[in-house]
């Protein structure tokens, strides 16, 4: 077998640079590491222009129709990611190049993380520290998580492991997906409800859904209007799950009483972003899989799908 050029076209925040994980692909071919983000697509373009594999480890790194027309050498894309958002499927598929992603491999981290974002918003802690260190001794009502309703929008991996660390701390927990999960009913003790019903209902709403064409603004103003005064607002899905302005209008009236986001329609968020004028935000970016163990997981599962594709039998296609 000849040797392949395996390029990781933009490891910026590092990645997998430095990983023990690369090593194992010395077998079947060149790995070449770019530790910056491409300035612009034609920058993009000449990165991978004979690249066979791209790992592609963030995903800012976007592969659009436009780009992968020019790519005829391309042959997979290897993402360091569950999320497939980044990549244009349905031309993939048409050209012939495999996707591989990582289902469900971070999904307890994930889910740790957007659960520590529900409690520091509950909490109000980025809002009470600002206070503090400008001087501020001020007392603010905490919400108590304990018997309130948590409202799980898409209940696959991530999902799922919210759904029992909320159960832990005696939360209710309710949820909405398009496609129930019977284990959760039956070992976890989730109760499946209408959208609106759930909307209605929390007292906190946390998104774990894919974004699609029927995921887009799946949260807007009517959405909103129909949740509780003050409920609190979970993204830890993709920013495009929530229109940002309509989110923006709710902080300000004070209809929602907090957001906790991992995620932004533009990321990384620019510093002028109205949303970073909003009071009870937690935000962080787009990091909630990166632990040690989470970072680490994710670089073995990319080269893991690289090898099952050189071997012939690739897995988790998309």
């Amino acid at each position: 077998m000849s040797l392949l050029n395996i390029v990781i076209p933009g490891d910026y925040p590092q990645q997998i640079a430095g990983s023990s994980q690369l090593k194992r692909l010395a077998n079947y071919g060149e790995v070449i590491l770019h530790a910056d983000l491409p300035l612009n697509r034609n920058e993009q373009v000449n990165r991978v222009l004979d690249a066979d594999i791209i790992i592609n480890t963030r995903g800012i790194v976007k592969w659009e129709k436009e780009i992968l027309s020019r790519l005829p050498k391309l042959k997979m894309i290897s993402t360091c990611s569950i999320g497939t958002d980044m990549i244009d499927l349905k031309y993939a598929r048409e050209s012939g190049i495999v996707v591989s992603n990582q289902p469900g491999r971070t999904s307890y981290v994930v889910a740790e993380h957007i659960f520590g974002l529900m409690f520091a918003l509950a909490k109000r802690t980025s809002l009470q520290t600002s206070y503090v260190k400008n001087g501020k001794w001020i007392r603010l009502e905490n919400m108590l998580l304990k018997g309130k309703t948590l409202g799980i929008i898409g209940t696959g991996n991530i999902g799922s492991n919210m759904a029992r660390l909320a159960r832990a701390i005696g939360m209710k927990v309710i949820a909405w997906t398009f496609n129930p999960s019977k284990t959760l009913v039956s070992e976890i003790g989730v109760e499946y409800v209408e959208f609106d019903e759930l909307l209605k209902q929390s007292d906190v709403i946390s998104l774990h859904v894919n974004l699609s064409e029927k995921t887009k603004h799946l949260i807007g103003s009517e959405q909103i209007s129909k949740m509780k005064d003050g409920a609190l607002l979970i993204n830890g899905g993709r920013g495009g799950l929530i229109n940002t302005e309509a989110l923006i209008n709710a902080l300000n009236s004070e209809k929602l009483g907090g957001a906790g986001l991992d995620v932004f329609d533009q990321e990384p968020i620019p510093k002028d972003h109205p949303l970073l004028g909003c009071e009870n935000v937690v935000l962080t970016p787009h990091m909630a899989d990166q632990t040690l163990e989470g970072i680490e997981s994710l670089n073995e599962g990319a080269v893991d799908n690289v090898i099952a594709y050189l071997q012939g039998n690739p897995i988790n296609v998309c």
